[in-house]
Formats: C-alpha cells, sequence, structure tokens
C-alpha cells in the first residue's frame, strides 16, 4: 500500500524548515532584491542564514548519524528544500542542497581517512560550504553525456601526476556554484588527454586556501540574486595524491552515485512553483474586474487550477524520485531524478508565465513578485545540464 502521509517527525522537520524560510531566509532575500547596488556581496547576508540552517542541521541532514549527520532520509531533504525554495530557490539549491548533497557524497565514494578530514567540520559545529567545479568556457558540459570516444572532445582542465600528488591546471566557467565563497572544492578534472572523456574525469577535494586556486568577480544572472557563481582558475595547483576521491578515472562512475543533487534541486523548484501558484491565488482572491474577484471568472480559476494541479504532480514525482534514492539508486539516478528535475523546473516556469498572465499589467511590473519568479526558474532549465539533455539521457535506460 501507497502512504504519503508525513510521520510526526517529517511534520515537525517541515515546520521548522517553513519557519526558518520565512523569519530568516525571506528578510534577507528582500534586502538583496530590492538593493540596485550592484556591488553587493549577497553572501554578506546569506551567510548568516547558512549558518543558522548548518545548526539546525539541514546541511547534514542526509549524513549518518556516525559522521554527526542526522541520518535522515532523501525525502526528508525534499521537505526542507521544497519550504526554502518557496522563498527563494537559489538559496535553497546553491547553498543548502548542493552542500548536503556533496556531504553525502564523502561518504559514499570517499576513504575512510578522506571522510574523517573532509566531514570533521560536522562534529566541529563549523559551517562549511562546498563548491563542485564541472564546466568550462568554451567546452560544453553536454559533453559529459556525448558517446563519440574521441579524447579532444569535452574538458580541458587537467591534474597531471608528479611525485607524491598532482599539478592541476586550467580555468572552470562563470557558472560554477558557491565559486569564491565555498570553503572547499570538488574539482572535476582530465588526469589522461589520451583516453576519451568518460575513461580519464577523476574528483579532486581542494580546500578552498590551496595556493595557485584564483577566482573570478561575481557572475550576474537575469535571476538568483542571492546565489554566488564565478570563474576558477587552477594555477599549478599542487595537491596530495589523498586528495583524489576515487581512483583516477572514475569521476563519471562516482558521480552516478548521487540522484540527491538533482532531486534536491527538483524539490527547490516545487517550492517555487508552489509559492508562484499560492501568489497569483491570492492576487486573483482580492482584485476585481466587473465587479466580482476575478477567480470567479473561469479563465482565471482554470488557469490556477492549473497551476496546483502540475505543482502537486511535480511534488509527487519528487517524492517518488526520493524514495528510489534510498531503495534503488542506480534507478533514481538514470531515470527518476532527471525525470523529476526536469519536470520541476518546466512546472516553475510555466506557473511564472501563467502568474504573469493572471496579473495582467501588474505582472509585468518591478512592483510584482511575478519577474522574479520567472527569471529564477528559467535558471533551472540548464542548471545542471538541460532538460533536453537530461531526457535524451534518461530514455537510453528505458
Amino acid at each position: 500500500m501507497i502512504d504519503f502521509t508525513l510521520t510526526q517527525e517529517q511534520q515537525m522537520l517541515q515546520s521548522t524548515a517553513r519557519n526558518f524560510a520565512q523569519t530568516e531566509v525571506k528578510p534577507i532575500v528582500q534586502i538583496i532584491e530590492e538593493s540596485s547596488d550592484r556591488s553587493i556581496e549577497p553572501w554578506d547576508f546569506c551567510k548568516r542564514v547558512f549558518h543558522k540552517g548548518f545548526e539546525l542541521g539541514f546541511t547534514s541532514l542526509l549524513l549518518p548519524q556516525e559522521y554527526g549527520g542526522k541520518g535522515k532520509k532523501c525525502v526528508d531533504l525534499a521537505l526542507v528544500l521544497e519550504e526554502i525554495g518557496a522563498v527563494d530557490v537559489s538559496i535553497a539549491s546553491s547553498y543548502f542542497n548542493l552542500t548536503a548533497a556533496m556531504s553525502l557524497f564523502v561518504t559514499r565514494a570517499a576513504t575512510r581517512e578522506q571522510q574523517k578530514q573532509i566531514l570533521s567540520f560536522v562534529k566541529s559545529g563549523k559551517p562549511h560550504l562546498f563548491s563542485a567545479a564541472e564546466s568550462e568556457p568554451n567546452i560544453a558540459t553536454s559533453d559529459l553525456f556525448c558517446p563519440i570516444p574521441d579524447p579532444k572532445i569535452g574538458m580541458k582542465t587537467f591534474a597531471r601526476r608528479e611525485g607524491n600528488g598532482y599539478i592541476l591546471n586550467g580555468k572552470k566557467s562563470s557558472l560554477v556554484t558557491n565559486a569564491g565563497i565555498a570553503n572547499s572544492y570538488f574539482m572535476i578534472t582530465r588526469t589522461a588527454l589520451d583516453k576519451p572523456l568518460h575513461e580519464s574525469l577523476s574528483i579532486f577535494y581542494i580546500p578552498a586556501d590551496t595556493p595557485g586556486l584564483k577566482f573570478g568577480t561575481r557572475t550576474e544572472m537575469i535571476g538568483w540574486k542571492p546565489s554566488h557563481h564565478a570563474e576558477i582558475l587552477l594555477d599549478n595547483v599542487r595537491v596530495p595524491v589523498e586528495n583524489l576521491i576515487g581512483n583516477e578515472g572514475e569521476a563519471a562512475r562516482l558521480l552516478v552515485l548521487l540522484p540527491e543533487v538533482a532531486i534536491g534541486l527538483a524539490a527547490s523548484y516545487v517550492g517555487l512553483a508552489r509559492a508562484t501558484y499560492e501568489y497569483a491565488l491570492d492576487y486573483a482572491k482580492h482584485r476585481e474586474s466587473w465587479g466580482r474577484p476575478i477567480i470567479e471568472h473561469q479563465s482565471v480559476a482554470l488557469k490556477l487550477a492549473d497551476m496546483m494541479v502540475n505543482t502537486q504532480a511535480a511534488r509527487l514525482m519528487v517524492w517518488d524520485a526520493a524514495h528510489t534514492a534510498d531503495t534503488d539508486p542506480q534507478l533514481a539516478s538514470t531515470i527518476k531524478a532527471p525525470a523529476a528535475k526536469t519536470f520541476a523546473v518546466d512546472v516553475a516556469i510555466k506557473n511564472a508565465q501563467t502568474a504573469i498572465e493572471i496579473l495582467g499589467g501588474y505582472g509585468v511590473t518591478k512592483d510584482a513578485l511575478t519577474g522574479k519568479f520567472l527569471a529564477d526558474a528559467t535558471i533551472g532549465y540548464s542548471c545542471d545540464f538541460t532538460r533536453e539533455l537530461l531526457r535524451l539521457g534518461l530514455v537510453n535506460f528505458l
């Protein structure tokens, strides 16, 4: 029997996340969104919120208790991220989802010594922000899915073995999440230039203060204003061999162990879709035309009904993917996670577009939140791979 009823503990977690989002996250998002100062550093405001979320256990939610984590399931993380995403999808995705997922990744892919080193921040009580660097300028990130066995295709950042370590050189694109503000980085590089991409990718753990690791200025995007993205330059970055996660050439296989990234992103976008629907619903109840609230006009009512139905469908897809991540990670990684991510983003984009239609002229003003909703939703289209690439990829496993 299928039961979607949340346990009492999950209801409490959901309530805690909602209260956190409304009282802690919402005020700083408003400050960032309303500021016209282009030099403002969002992380200066978000840092305190991230630290508070760390204290509540949101970034260690998936970690087993032996590592100092909460030992929760993926669906629990989805509940938290939906609530934060309903206030701001970029804070949910960039700061909380990425760090929570990469913490879990360490327990699955790293050695015991690496786990002890990388995850020491959990028990020490010191907040730690992660970044994962894949994309490169002028190199399509979709090359990671390319089946052509040509060594010339794909990323060029290279890690050369020298003695008891590696020397890393190259450049990552200006779209790397948390680049320049993270405490440490999971850097994906080539360790062989004469082998196809999927056989030559490796992952290195690099603390932020490592010599030779440099960052560009913050990238401005059409949405996700509270987030921080920047370019990374690796200039003879020396890391010990102990910082290699797994073996050389294993990055592609290891990343399959982490469906939680896409599922968490999808949950964040369900939050955005829900917030957009609730915003339009409230407007429709109070805005009048022809002497009555516009929600009483069928054309508006049908739009709102579609928004609610699609949001609920996206949430159920996320919950199903989250459950599968705990029971069948391979199925979750290849089919359920990419399906949930693409659908949730599609729903968020459609809801934002519909909300603009419902608000009419007000929908295209900066006084309304509809512009923010649409800009934030649109970024999800290509975030963590485009919908077309993900869906073409999952078809291979049907």
